[in-house]
């Protein structure tokens, strides 16, 4: 899909929230990154996607993007996921650098300066949760599902679940989108030749709303996607234009 230049292309770093049934949580997320914001590194802006959310997050959504200037939203049909609403907000990125977090609190913008100071030697540069405030069966599956997907992808990123992560635009347009890729950004980035690299965030536990992951997802999910990444690994197209004469 084809997308005009907008308002971020005015700004060097666009954080892109994607949003389902989060309506808790929307006007504490509003102050915190109206916090962030005037110290960011680079002048940022906030892209919220409402991925086809049934409460009441779109119109706190359009609310608080009617009183700060640097905040912007798109709203999806229907509910897609986390992998489509992702590519929705890169697709409408016109910045230099975008990076995501979730809109559940858990880690924290303030994060942001610790990724974006080293973007410009990385392709992406991707948090790992220190200290995680997920309870013990929480973590358990993480860490399970984490290993398979080192095994199979090689990656050697020890938290690719860590919703916080910072990578150049025009790196993150070309990576191959399928339901599941959020788990596999720092590979698809790898599969362009591209570098990564790990900082450790905080984490805070869950205070409002409610996970959308649970044990099927988080487990069975990913395993079944790793044999898609296999097969795309194989077939996978990388290539670089060294001249040419188009205007």
């Amino acid at each position: 899909m084809n997308i005009r230049e907008n308002s971020t292309a005015k700004y060097r770093f666009t954080i892109i929230v994607p949003v389902y049934n989060e309506e808790e949580n929307i006007y504490t997320l509003e102050e915190k990154l109206k916090q962030f914001l005037p110290h960011s590194i680079l002048s940022a802006c906030v892209l919220f996607v409402n991925d086809g959310s049934k409460d009441d997050s779109l119109h706190r959504i359009d609310e608080i993007c009617s009183r700060n200037s640097h905040f912007f939203y798109l709203s999806l049909d229907r509910n897609g996921g986390l992998s489509a609403a992702l590519k929705a907000g890169i697709d409408a990125c016109f910045s230099e650098y975008v990076g995501y977090m979730d809109a559940d609190l858990q880690t924290d913008p303030e994060d942001f300066n610790l990724l974006l100071r080293d973007i410009r030697d990385y392709e992406m540069v991707t948090g790992i949760r220190a200290n995680r405030k997920d309870s013990f069966f929480k973590n358990l599956q993480s860490k399970i599902a984490n290993g398979y997907r080192r095994m199979m992808t090689n990656d050697g990123v020890s938290d690719t679940g860590c919703p916080l992560k910072v990578m150049h635009t025009d790196v993150a347009r070309r990576i191959p989108f399928f339901n599941g890729m959020h788990r596999f950004l720092p590979a698809l980035i790898l599969l362009q030749n591209g570098k990564v690299k790990q900082t450790p965030v905080r984490h805070y536990p869950r205070v409002a709303g409610t996970s959308k992951y649970h044990l099927w997802n988080r487990l069975t999910g990913p395993f079944i996607d790793c044999f898609a990444y296999r097969w795309m690994k194989k077939r996978y197209i990388n290539y670089h234009v060294n001249k040419d004469n188009l205007d």
